[in-house]
């Protein structure tokens, strides 16, 4: 265990950040109370942040609460966004593990026993990172994001086994925050060498801290330790997180390494090229050659990745989706960013500017993050 977990009794707390989530949230919390029955765990908390939502979810959880068997806290805040909605219910949280679980997700009735069977064998002492299957009936815009697993990822998607996130196979390997099991600890030691010098809420709450736990513990995925996950439904919700996502994806990889710097700052500039040779294109009177080398580049940006989805045994129906949404998702992917490129430019510029729009990292465990 990282230093500083023997200050805490041992136990899991479950994280929850929620913004408008009341559809998912009952739901997301009956199948988590039976994951817990099914584990036999006693020493287990649930806190609910409740991010500032302006539907019914304070309701929803009132109601709620006394019918779980797991103690469930609800801690309501102004939004701030998802990184700092669950540094709130981490900084609440009693035990020596924290568990970030999102409203979306269903935790399997026998995910958490599998991960008790395997430590009372000696294995699997130290972060999980969730197996997360996408609900098999949604809609068909809600399995876009198969195919770039698929590709990205395709040898753990392909035959999925119990593996370790290292260093080494990190950007090789599926992981999130979806649902996430880790050291309490080590946790906070992420959150805060990664902590947000500007706009909270356009920070990634994970790959970038995600990195930090590898580099200390190695990360156990493992079928086993299973969740499925309910994407959104229709495809405005779909689009609007596709702008975030765009966003977001600058965050994780900005200032990482100069050669993510440089990808990242040519994908910004990829339409404004585009365009630039379209009226070099029109002036010159090429404008079918343009027409025909953007449709080529389309064609290739649609076909390679599908192809490679489905010979790792991507369903057949993500493909579609893929197939079907790639074009809108690509025009709001490039502004959301554009706008991260804006946003987070401290990040690749390397300047550790900050300008005080986010609070500065606080202590944590007796410890100043300074």
């Amino acid at each position: 265990m990282p230093a500083g977990d023997t200050e805490r009794p041992r136990g899991v707390s479950v994280v929850i950040p929620t913004f408008n989530s009341a559809p998912w949230l009952p739901a997301t919390l009956r199948a988590l109370d039976a994951a817990v029955a099914a584990a036999g765990a006693s020493q287990i908390e649930v806190v609910v942040v409740d991010d500032g939502s302006t539907d019914d979810t304070g309701d929803i959880l009132e109601v709620l609460a006394p019918k779980l068997d797991v103690p469930l806290t609800v801690i309501r805040t102004v939004n701030q966004g998802r990184f700092l909605a669950r540094w709130t219910g981490v900084s609440a949280a009693r035990y020596s593990e924290i568990m970030l679980v999102d409203s979306r997700v269903l935790v399997d009735r026998q995910a958490l026993r599998y991960v008790a069977d395997v430590r009372a064998h000696g294995d699997g002492d130290g972060p999980w990172n969730a197996h997360v299957d996408t609900s098999a009936d949604t809609s068909l815009v809600g399995l876009f994001w198969e195919v770039p697993t698929y590709v990205f990822w395709g040898a753990y998607r392909a035959q999925p086994r119990p593996m370790l996130i290292t260093p080494e196979n990190f950007d090789r390997l599926p992981k999130g925050t979806t649902c996430f099991l880790v050291p309490h600890a080590l946790y906070e030691e992420a959150c805060l060498a990664n902590w947000p010098t500007e706009n909270a809420h356009l920070i990634s709450d994970d790959t970038k801290i995600l990195r930090h736990i590898a580099k200390r513990q190695a990360i156990r995925i493992d079928p086993g330790f299973r969740v499925e996950y309910r994407p959104r439904q229709s495809v405005r919700h779909f689009l609007e997180h596709s702008f975030v996502r765009g966003t977001l994806f600058v965050s994780s990889y900005a200032g990482t390494t100069r050669l993510r710097d440089a990808v990242l700052i040519l994908l910004g500039l990829s339409v404004p090229v585009a365009l630039a040779a379209l009226v070099a294109a029109v002036v010159a009177g090429a404008l079918v050659l343009w027409l025909v080398a953007l449709l080529s580049a389309l064609v290739v940006a649609t076909a390679v990745p599908t192809v490679i989805a489905l010979t790792r045994r991507c369903p057949g129906r993500a493909a579609l989706s893929f197939v079907a949404y790639l074009v809108p998702f690509g025009a709001v992917f490039w502004a959301g960013l554009c706008r991260g490129l804006i946003v987070h430019r401290a990040s690749w510029w390397r300047v550790g500017r900050r300008n005080g729009r986010s609070p500065a990292p606080p202590e944590a465990n007796g410890r100043s993050a300074a």
